[in-house]
């Protein structure tokens, strides 16, 4: 029987979309969160320029574009200008007879690059009305360049994110008298994150009145934030009678296109300012009936004084649920 009330109250499953839509959650067959946090879903049908965020490309591409693009740009406009100067002839700048620059276009170069940066030797003057009105525009770019550039820059450092290693596989471990569904987070910089929340959501696909339907379901956790993350957490979901895992396989998983989605969100002690970061695993990135490698390193007297970021993925194969207790 549908839960579909007549007095139009929303369905059960309805209530816990998350903002995929009803659409893709029912239709796609895709992962709809990849393990950098990126969304498989994307929006279409606006014009380049409607859908053009620079400033937001800008503050959100990796630092070796961001970097190559503000070389390439300064590069670029030094090249412009100085073929403007060029343009204006041989007369349109003079240099001192020890430059050695002659009187062609790399002469003009180096001079848009010293009137673009203010630099200012004095080796080379231009000489006219137009190469100086050239002079005077190519100042004010390189003004404005400098100020947007410093901006970037500083919008770049300042932004808080948070940069969390996940392991690489999610487990189905044993967990006191039950299993449990468990993953693994380390912090991967040397900030410090308080008040670290973790929420978990189980998707999978189920038959309702002949049609296939994308379900989500909240998972409980053993233990839903931590105060400090100085190390390592162990997020487990303990797999009861009351869990929406219980009683599924491998193959149960696989066949329903499950999918864990996670969202992490703390404060950055250094900034104070909340943080949040996204991932998920897939049913074929569940290892069944193993547990987590130690991650700690102890000293000569056995005291535990660190971890080995590097074990965060190591896993070890059990036999049975009584084997082990995470």
């Amino acid at each position: 029987m549908s839960t579909q009330i007549q007095s139009g109250i929303p369905r059960e499953d309805e209530t816990r979309d998350l903002g995929f839509g009803a659409v893709v959650a029912r239709e796609s067959r895709q992962r709809l969160l990849n393990r950098d946090g990126s969304f498989n879903v994307k929006r279409r049908g606006l014009s380049v320029w409607s859908s053009l965020s620079f400033y937001h490309w800008l503050l959100t591409m990796s630092w070796w574009k961001f970097l190559s693009l503000l070389t390439l740009s300064y590069v670029l406009a030094n090249v412009a200008f100085a073929s403007a100067y060029v343009v204006c002839g041989p007369g349109a700048l003079e240099n001192s007879p020890n430059a050695n620059l002659g009187r062609g276009f790399m002469r003009a170069f180096f001079f848009s690059v010293e009137t673009f940066a203010t630099i200012g030797y004095g080796n080379i003057a231009p000489v006219g009305f137009v190469p100086n009105i050239l002079m005077t525009m190519e100042s004010l770019v390189g003004l404005l360049g400098f100020a947007l550039a410093t901006g970037l820059i500083f919008a770049r450092f300042s932004r808080p994110t948070a940069q969390i290693i996940f392991s690489r596989s999610a487990i189905i471990a044993p967990y006191k008298a039950t299993t449990a569904f468990e993953f693994r987070i380390t912090n991967a910089r040397r900030n410090q994150i308080i008040e670290l929340e973790a929420q978990v959501l189980f998707a999978r696909f189920e038959e309702d009145d002949g049609r296939s339907v994308r379900r989500f379901y909240p998972l409980t956790l053993e233990r839903e934030r931590v105060t400090f993350f100085p190390l390592s957490w162990t997020i487990v979901h303990p797999i009861d009678e009351a869990s929406p895992l219980n009683g599924l396989t491998s193959e149960d998983l696989l066949r329903s296109h499950a999918e864990f989605l996670i969202l992490l969100k703390g404060i950055d002690e250094t900034f104070s300012q909340t943080v949040h970061t996204r991932s998920s695993y897939q049913a074929d990135e569940v290892v069944w009936n193993a547990k987590f490698g130690d991650v700690f390193n102890r000293d000569a007297r056995g005291e535990t004084l660190a971890i080995d970021v590097r074990r965060i993925h190591f896993i070890e194969r059990v036999k049975s649920a009584n084997a082990s207790d995470n």
